[in-house]
This record gives structure tokens, sequence and C-alpha cells, in this order.
């Protein structure tokens, strides 16, 4: 069967299963369909072109049950033709690239044996953490980094949840993923943005550079994680404890094999990636001083210890280094926001330890923020401030710094609809990760209805 067919096939069987059950009045079928293009200011050629279908069907045909689900169907990329037979594929995906996510479809059962036990069944994304869209603590469902500038998208996984209430103020979340998940990076241009040079041997050049990915075994002690969450509200502030034990969704460097191709030092590298696992202790919190919303969440982090094995061709011998100690690490976040009396909000955030930063040496420091105000009765919103800032090493901060900026427009021709203007402005020295990306300045066009 053709991907074109599976896809029509999916999408018919949405709106069929939408048609049986409208009669339900619990039934809510909402969406949005999305235009980005983005063009990157120094080589004037486009970088992203992407056309999205969103849709959400969910419903509550009796009290004992809920189900929800979501679909993607997104037209993505640029043409890939380069045989004049590509022209001719019934599936167009040459000429038009185009995929469907299948993103989330669980049901919740209430009162399920117990009064007070409710079950979570099916694919799902679930967040952990009270900061905004970096969560330390959250380590269940993957992330999806695919848009470097929209941090925080996670990717729906297979799992169980249970949640049990004590009283009315105490809930007890255990969560079951029997599938490890990786999750996804950027590409293109942006490819390097959580990548790690590679230190080769003095002289050595690289010519060609290939890799393989080496999942966890299909093993409930292999692929499988779990997690606990005790949450509650103590004198108006929410408050958590959890535990997670699963493995790091970004893969690390565990074997090289270097080839010699000549005698001036030009290699081959071969090099295999592992995904650690890890053990995360977090704990957050979110409330309010007076008319001042603030948060914060920590991760103590206690992964297993990585080697790396380097063999070079034709040498007997392979050495041995270790990538990651398994000595544990902390990261949090601290945020807060804050509305002035003519309608400026202001949202920022303190961050110890980017998401792909592992090894308490290897943490940077971070800095988010947004102001942004609305006008002309909420027609336009502008962001003259936003973006975000790192520093790793305040020792020096001139040379080790990376900076994006990102001010935005946006008007509102109607309530549901959205156009937007997001210029990207990359700057950084030293090794961190928007330095790598310097120089990548891009301009975001958007336009998003919601239905």
């Amino acid at each position: 069967m053709s991907m074109k067919r599976f896809s029509s096939i999916i999408i018919g069987i949405f709106f069929i299963v939408s048609e049986c059950l409208f009669a339900d009045n619990g039934i809510n079928i909402n969406g949005y369909i999305q235009t980005d293009n983005r063009i990157q200011t120094k080589s004037n050629k486009f970088t992203w072109n992407e056309n999205r279908l969103n849709l959400r069907l969910e419903g509550a045909p009796s009290n004992l049950y809920h189900y929800f689900s979501e679909i993607r169907l997104r037209g993505f990329g640029f043409p890939i033709t380069d045989q004049f037979a590509d022209l001719q594929l019934q599936e167009k995906n040459k000429a038009y690239p185009w995929g469907l996510e299948f993103r989330e479809a669980y049901v919740d059962l209430y009162s399920l044996g117990l009064k007070n036990l409710d079950l979570r069944i099916g694919r799902q994304v679930i967040v952990w953490g009270t900061a905004d869209a970096l969560n330390p603590t959250g380590n269940l469902s993957p992330d999806d980094l695919e848009d470097i500038f929209n941090f925080g998208e996670k990717l729906g996984t297979n799992a169980v949840k249970a949640s049990y209430y004590l009283g009315d103020n105490l809930t007890i979340n255990g969560i079951y993923v029997p599938i490890f998940t990786p999750a996804t990076l950027p590409f293109g241009d942006f490819a390097d943005a959580f990548s790690a040079p590679m230190d080769l041997p003095p002289g050595m050049t690289t010519r060609t550079l290939s890799d393989t990915v080496i999942l966890p075994e299909r093993k409930p002690s292999e692929s499988s994680q779990i997690g606990l969450k005790a949450s509650t509200n103590l004198f108006g502030y929410d408050l958590s404890l959890s535990y997670f034990k699963g493995r790091d969704d970004l893969p690390i460097l565990s074997k090289a094999t270097i080839t010699p191709v000549d005698m001036i030092g030009t290699v081959d590298i071969a090099s295999e990636l592992v995904y650690p696992e890890i053990q995360v202790i977090g704990a957050d919190f979110a409330g309010s001083i007076g008319s001042v919303g603030i948060w914060g969440e920590g991760a103590l982090v206690r992964p297993e210890k990585a080697k790396l094995t380097t063999i070079i061709t034709g040498q007997m011998e392979a050495t041995q280094s270790v990538v990651l100690d398994d000595e544990p690490y902390f990261k949090y976040v601290l945020g807060g926001d804050y509305t002035f009396t003519n309608g400026l909000y202001f949202n920022g955030q303190f961050l110890h330890g980017f998401l792909h930063e592992r090894g308490k040496d290897e943490l940077n420091d971070y800095f988010t923020f947004r102001l942004e105000k609305t006008f002309l009765n909420d027609k336009f919103k502008l962001v003259p401030i936003g973006g975000a800032v790192a520093i790793n090493d305040w020792d020096d901060m001139k040379n080790n710094y990376g900076l994006v900026y990102a001010p935005e427009l946006s008007y509102y021709p109607s309530d549901n609809v959205e156009l937007s203007v997001v210029p990207f402005i990359i700057d950084g020295k030293g090794v961190n990760m928007f330095g790598s990306i310097k120089d990548l300045d891009e301009i975001l066009f958007r336009l998003k209805v919601s239905f």
C-alpha cells in the first residue's frame, strides 16, 4: 500500500468517525491551518516551507471515559526531483514532499476499579514541570527539536498513565512507557546546534564522517521507562515532586573508528551513538507574589557512565575515555511574568543547563525574555524585545556568549486569524548552542487560522 493511499485512509477514517459521532453533543472537533515560510537573510534562500493541517477529535460520551486524538497532515520541505521519473510519481512526494504525523490518540477511563483512580492509555504527550517551554523535569515524552526556534515541542509516546486522588489536594501519578522513543533533531544548516565537535588527534583532517545510532533493545529491561509524581497545592502554590527512570532521548558518542586514507593525516571516521540510562529526581512550584507570577523547577540527574572507545585502523590497541561521568548534576529554571497597568506583558526565565547539556561541568546559563503589547483593540501585537542569551563562561563573557534576538509583529484581522512576521538574529562566540549557528539569521512569515 502506498504512503499516499495509507494517509488518505487515515484521514477518511478520521472524518467518518467524526460524522458518525457528530450527533453526540460531547464531540468536539477543532484544529488549525498554518502556512510557514522562512528565508535566510545572508544567503537569500528559503530554509522552511510548510503548509499544515492540524486536526483534533475529542469527546466524552459518558462520565466513565473520554477520548482524544490529534493528527497533523503537512506539506513540508522543498522539491527533491532529480530525474524525469520523479515527476510521474502518483505520490507526488518528490515534487511536493508531504507527511502525516500521528501525534496523540488515547482514552481516559475514570474510576476504574477504584473510585479515585483514573487511567489514560494510548499515545500521549506527557509534559511535567512548571517552567515556560523548557522543563528539566519533563523526560517522559521525547523532545521534538525539528524547529530550533520552537523549544518545548514534544512527541507523543505510547504510555499508560494512572492518576490516584487522595482527598482534594493530593494527586499521585504513575506512568509506564513500554517502548523508548528518541528525540528528533534540527536539519539543514541548524543541524550543528546540538552537536559537539569531535576532537581529533593533531594533524588529522576528516574526509568522510558516517554514524550509526543504536537504539535500546525492545525488552522491558532496556526500552521501558517509568515515572512517579506527587502533586499538591499549599498556601496557594502548586507543588510537585517527581522521579523518572529511563534514558536520555539524545544520543551520545560511544565508539569512533578512524581509518587513515593517505600519509598526510586524512581520515574516514565511523561513529556509533547510544542512549544512556538516566534517573531524575525533580521538583517544581508555581504561584504568585502579589500580581507577579513566579515558577521554578529543578532536576537532579544521575546518568550512567558513558565511555568512548576510539579505534585507529592498523593499531593494535583501542583507547577509552569517559565522555559522561556517573556523577549527579543539577539543572534548574526560575522564572516570572508580570502584566503592567498599561497592558505591557513581560516574561523572563533563567535556565542552568539546556536540554542537550550533560555533566556538571558542561551546563551553561541561559536567559529567555519576552516583552509584548497589544494595541488598536487587540488587532496588533508587538514584541519589541524577545529572544534568549547564553553565557558559557562568566569570566570571559565577551568571547563566550550566544544570542538570539526575535522581535515579532502580529496582525489579527479576525478572532481566529493571525499573520506574523518574526526576524531571528543570531550571534555568538565560543562553544555554545547559538554560537555554532551564528550568521544564520532568517525571517519567518506565518499565517494561522484556528477553527
